[in-house]
Parts: structure tokens; sequence; C-alpha cells
């Protein structure tokens, strides 16, 4: 009697293996505000949100653009991931203000977290002089799209 060929399970078993072993990373912003709170322009909420998604998959490529393109101390940064307070999007945020503010992202992070108004990004911003329409809103946009090249992917628009 011969034995009929069986097709090999294992590309099926490597492919369940690997999306499971993606679950815990993905899931690991479900304790973090996974969408950042909203800043008043829906290009750029939803450049933040596909940050987080960024972030999830790619976390050392994140920090590290933090770092050399937003001189964030990666002390900082990788503390307040690893505290999960934080979604990444709203660290990125918050050192974007920075750059374009003439801050530091540390000062900006702690004025959110001190915000009685809980940290509206809108009202951060606009304290900052980071308002729609200024040369520091089109400046911080402009540098959003810069980072998306570093990371050679592609730009999400507002639906």
């Amino acid at each position: 009697m011969s034995r009929i060929p069986c097709p090999r399970p294992l590309p099926l078993l490597l492919a369940v293996a690997l999306a499971l072993a993606a679950a815990p990373v993905l899931s690991a912003q479900e304790g973090t505000d996974a969408s950042p709170s909203a800043t008043g322009n829906p290009v750029v909420d939803a450049r933040l949100a596909d940050i987080n998604v960024y972030a999830a998959r790619y976390p050392d490529a994140f920090v590290d653009e933090l770092v050399r393109y937003f001189d964030a101390p990666r002390s900082l940064i990788d503390e307040l991931l690893k505290k999960g307070r934080h979604a990444p999007a709203d660290l990125y945020y918050a050192c974007a203000l920075a750059r374009v503010s003439g801050r530091p992202c540390r000062g900006v992070i702690e004025a959110r977290e001190a915000a009685a108004d809980g940290g509206d990004w809108a009202a951060i911003a606009s304290r900052l002089g980071v308002q729609p329409g200024s040369a520091r809103e089109k400046r911080l946009r402009e540098g959003m799209v810069e980072s998306y090249a570093r990371w050679a992917r592609p730009l999400p628009d507002a639906d």
C-alpha cells in the first residue's frame, strides 16, 4: 500500500507561532492611551494613531527616532514606555511640540501630566505657540513627514 503524501503543516504552524508571538507586543498598547488625545488636526491625529502601531512593531526604531531627531533622553523615553502610562504617539507628539517650540521634550511631557484639563493636546499646543495654521504647526507636520520618510512608511491621511 502506498502512502499518500501529506503536506507538511510546518508553514501553518510557523504562521500561528509568529502570530501568537506578536500578540503580546500588539496588546501591550492596550494599557496605555492607545488613541492619543485629539490635536485638533485630523491628519495629525491619523498619523499619531499610526505611530502607535509602528512603535508597537518597531520599538527600537521608534525610540531611536525620538532620541536622534527630537533630542529626547533615551532613558526618559525607555522609562515612560516601560511604565506604560503614555502611548508612544503621545511621546512622539510631546517631543515634536517641544522641538518646534524650543522646549525640552521632558518639559512638555511633564506639562501634559500636570495639566488640569487632562492634558488636552490642542490646549497644550496653543500654550506653546503651536496654533493651527502657524509656522510652528507647519514645521511640526513637516517633521512628521520626515519621520515617515526615515521609517520608509507611507503617510496615513485622515479618513
